[in-house]
């Protein structure tokens, strides 16, 4: 005998086995019990919250020969001819696969002839929203003045695509999400019934994962039951098949990211990647994890809306201390973004990796702030007469303080001065020694500084400006900025205090920063000219 499905096996076939739409069934059984049944029903809610299985139900309610309290007996002989798919009075009709004009058109033919056995004919029309408008035109005149043994149920996950005059004339129901308890307590049940051992933890795991869809918990239920056949389902057991990961691992994550820990961020991150994590699960149940520690931190009284254990409160409490709400703001949007773009990525752990460097890099971000102070730091500069290039080769020979009227000016004034004063003399020989200087460091960081562009920042420090991201986030480290300091230090014998940057606007270089390479060697030309 073929295995059936637990969302098919346990498919409730009447309205007090329905959970989480309360508001629905007592509406409905109420309607059958007081003879008031419409002519027209809209069912609008997410996947699996029951919208066809109330619709059979309803159908069922409406035929049965001896309903009780406004639910059907599931025993006379038009109840079990629907439970088995059987009877002529319940048509069910699937709109993506049938949305034409012609199809609606039989329909209307078919309501003219009366149910031969029964009471009402019920149509159950599934994901009405993708009718065409042709199909939704032929269906509206039947659908205003339908005959009185006709019910129409319609049912859709899009109610915004389905046109006002066809909304005008159903009454409308929305459906749910189911709560993460509801499920829970029906999981338990059914597994009770099923002698599968179960651990509480793993239930609302499921119940968790499936978003508020009773038929995606069964479905994953199911699947994680099939990996461990004959084993009492765990927690750690339902971790591997999803693919999910332990809320202990997003605490570590959190607090390297907090201490700027961009080697070790992308360490847990691989790691979790060999032993199997599905990517896009790890981004998503870390921005919940982010969500729960933001409410933790908006109010006193949020511990009872947080779906955790108690070790992981405190752990949620001691992180609260540690981070600002703010800062956790900016790492949901990110992630949240990082979300969207990973539905259609190929290299979706490049995308997380970025993601995480960023969030341990604020400076990366191409944000209003980062703009302003961007404009700060340049009118910083001019403020204290550092050299300040222009867009073409002359200008890039004279500094803003003294613009002189052309070239030989320039070539003039170079010669009464041997360097821009804004330029210390300690960083003037680490730009001349530069490739020596990168010469002598280890593979990794020499191959990353190769391409770096040599500038200044505040204070007389040397400032080293990136054109990528993941280049920038590798040598923006406390140990590799101390190689670099030592270097410099044993081929210059100079300390000189450096600064990493990535150069985060889409202008050239030169028109955003004074390009130390280019104004040392100019003036080394002029002087060797002169003599």
């Amino acid at each position: 005998m073929s295995y059936t499905a637990l969302y098919r096996k346990f498919r409730p076939q009447e309205f007090e086995e329905v959970r989480g739409q309360e508001h629905i069934v007592t509406t409905l059984k109420n309607q059958i019990q007081a003879g008031r049944i419409g002519h027209a029903y809209l069912f609008c809610g997410t996947r699996g919250t029951g919208k066809t299985t109330i619709a059979k139900i309803f159908a069922k309610a409406v035929n049965c020969e001896h309903p009780v309290e406004g639910s059907p007996c599931g025993q006379c002989k038009s109840c079990r001819g629907i439970a088995s798919g059987n009877s002529m009075n319940v048509i069910e009709i699937d709109a993506a696969s049938n949305n034409g004009v012609d199809n609606i058109r039989e329909i209307r033919e078919e309501v003219t002839y009366s149910p031969a056995e029964g009471r009402y004919k019920v149509y159950i029309i599934d994901e009405v929203h993708m009718l065409s408008i042709g199909a939704f035109n032929a269906l509206l005149k039947t659908l205003e003045e339908p005959p009185s043994y006709v019910i129409f149920i319609l049912a859709t996950t899009e109610a915004h695509k389905i046109p006002i005059t066809i909304l005008s004339r159903c009454q409308r129901y929305d459906f749910r999400r189911i709560t993460i308890d509801t499920i829970a307590g029906r999981l338990e049940e059914l597994m009770e019934k099923e002698q599968v051992e179960t651990e509480p933890k793993a239930i609302r795991y499921i119940a968790k994962a499936a978003d508020g869809s009773m038929r995606d918990a069964l479905s994953l239920l199911d699947q994680c039951i099939a990996f461990y056949l004959g084993q009492k389902l765990t927690y750690d057991h339902v971790l591997e098949v999803l693919g999910a990961v332990d809320v202990e691992v997003f605490s570590q994550m959190l607090r390297k990211i907090i201490d700027q820990d961009v080697i070790g961020v992308v360490a847990l991150l691989e790691q979790l990647i060999v032993h199997g994590r599905e990517p896009g699960q790890f981004v998503l149940d870390f921005t919940w994890y982010l969500r729960n520690l933001l409410l933790l931190q908006s109010s006193d009284n949020m511990e009872d809306m947080l779906d955790i254990s108690t070790e992981n409160l405190m752990l949620l409490k001691e992180e609260a201390k540690m981070i600002e709400g703010e800062r956790l703001m900016r790492y949901i949007r990110i992630f949240s973004e990082l979300s969207n773009q990973l539905r259609y990525a190929v290299q979706k752990r490049a995308l997380i990796e970025i993601a995480l460097i960023k969030l341990c890099r604020p400076e990366m971000e191409k944000d209003y702030s980062s703009l302003v102070q961007r404009i700060t730091q340049l009118e910083e500069k001019m403020e204290q007469g550092m050299y300040v290039p222009g867009k073409t080769q002359e200008d890039t020979t004279v500094l803003m303080q003294h613009m002189p009227e052309n070239e030989e000016a320039g070539r003039q004034k170079g010669k009464e001065q041997e360097l821009p004063k804004a330029i210390p003399e300690e960083i003037q020989q680490v730009v001349k020694d530069w490739r020596s200087i990168i010469e002598g460091l280890s593979g990794g960081l020499k191959n990353y500084l190769k391409p770096a562009h040599l500038s200044l920042a505040g204070e007389g420090q040397l400032l080293i400006v990136l054109e990528d991201e993941v280049a920038q986030a590798f040598v923006n480290t406390e140990a590799h900025i101390r190689e670099l300091k030592e270097m410099i230090a044993q081929k210059t014998q100079r300390e000189v205090e450096v600064k990493v940057q990535l150069h985060e606007t889409k202008q050239p270089f030169e028109e955003t920063y004074a390009d130390l390479g280019k104004i040392i060697n100019m003036e080394i030309t002029i002087e060797d000219e002169e003599e």
